[in-house]
């Protein structure tokens, strides 16, 4: 029988190597982060969804209604990056998470600054951590991680 405490590993790289042009919504998201602050979207049945999106991925109808949420969340599952490749958000070792943000109802993906994995739990709070306000552009890169709270 397998020790249900041993961590697996696998060597794998994920990329999506595209651009696309935004729009009111994807725009707005873009304009909080270098802002500050983050933002989702009213879904067809009032669920906050983050990031926000044009259509609800479960009804495909438009979205609407720009909603402040965060900075703070919950770690709702985890990996713990030990080695960051050279293109890595981070350049010590992290955690990707998705990570359900006050306000929010479903989770965002992005990183968490850790010391080590053991620190990392499901159900962690933390907050946003945002580049310096002279360095933020408008794009994904002006939040530059999410770290502990409390710690």
């Amino acid at each position: 029988m397998a020790d249900p405490t041993e961590i697996y590993t696998s060597p794998h790289v994920l990329e999506y190597p595209y651009a696309r042009s935004t729009g009111p919504i994807i725009g707005a998201f873009l304009t909080a982060l270098r802002d500050g602050k983050i933002v989702g979207v009213k879904g067809s049945k009032g669920r906050v969804i983050v990031p926000p999106t044009e259509y609800d991925p479960d009804t495909a109808e438009e979205t609407s209604g720009i909603v402040d949420v965060g900075p703070g969340g919950v770690i709702e599952t985890w990996a713990w990056v030990d080695t960051p490749r050279f293109d890595a958000p981070l350049d010590t070792p992290f955690a990707w998470a998705l990570i359900r943000l006050d306000g929010a109802d479903t989770a965002m993906l992005h990183v968490v600054a850790a010391p080590t994995s053991d620190v990392v739990v499901t159900g962690t709070r933390v907050t946003a951590e945002f580049r310096p306000a002279a360095e933020r552009v408008g794009s994904m890169h002006d939040l530059r991680c999410f770290v502990l709270e409390g710690k």
